[in-house]
């Protein structure tokens, strides 16, 4: 397991807007769906290829091709503003919603919804959530993945919390983590702090 937080310029800029309570929604989901695109190069650098010969204008060229099919799980509803970014990178990713709401009383994740296909068909899936801050929903949809058949998993967010980032460490090593940030800590609710509050709300325009 490794955990990667993005040093590029351009994902700390963007994430200082991301955060600014002002940003409206319309800005807040163009932001994590620029965040969300950077963050997916990072975590598809190791890739598998295989040498693809092209015909050029000028003549053939030895080139790459993916040797893997990916899968893009967000995690319903606030995973679903990370799909336009990851899909403009890769554009043939196929797209399953699992839906996971945390119980406000107990902070723990209950499961809704779950539209995956009978068996896997992939060879990448990449977990998706803006948040990893109790970690109870990255367990709980790896949980789901591993035992459906799904061999390789990786989780992509924006912002994670220690608490978080221990959880789905200590439960599944092999998971590797990509963040814009980690933050320092969760506040009595189960909130990042600092953060950028409820990243399901600020995207849809649905907060008080």
């Amino acid at each position: 397991m490794a955990i990667h937080i993005s040093n590029h310029p351009l994902v700390k800029h963007k994430l200082t807007i991301l955060r600014d309570k002002t940003t409206d929604h319309v800005k807040f989901r163009q932001l994590v769906r620029e965040l969300a695109l950077m963050l997916a190069y990072e975590a598809t650098q190791d890739l598998p290829t295989s040498p693809f010969s092209t015909e050029t204008p000028m003549g053939t060229a030895v080139g790459a091709q993916l040797t893997y099919e990916i899968g893009l799980i967000p995690i319903l509803r606030a995973g679903l503003g990370m799909v336009e970014g990851l899909w403009e990178l890769l554009p043939s990713a196929e797209v399953w919603h699992i839906g996971i709401y945390r119980d406000e009383k107990t902070l723990r994740p209950v499961q809704y919804y779950n539209k995956l296909p009978v068996n896997p068909r992939v060879q990448l899936c990449l977990i998706l959530d803006p948040m990893l801050a109790t970690g109870g929903s990255a367990v709980a949809t790896t949980d789901i993945l591993k035992k459906w058949g799904a061999q390789k998993i990786k989780f992509v967010g924006l912002i994670g919390a220690p608490e978080g980032v221990k959880a789905l460490s200590e439960a599944h090593p092999d998971v590797d983590i990509y963040l814009a940030a980690l933050d320092d800590r969760l506040n009595d609710i189960g909130y990042i702090m600092p953060g950028l509050g409820d990243a399901g709300d600020r995207q849809f325009g649905t907060g008080d």
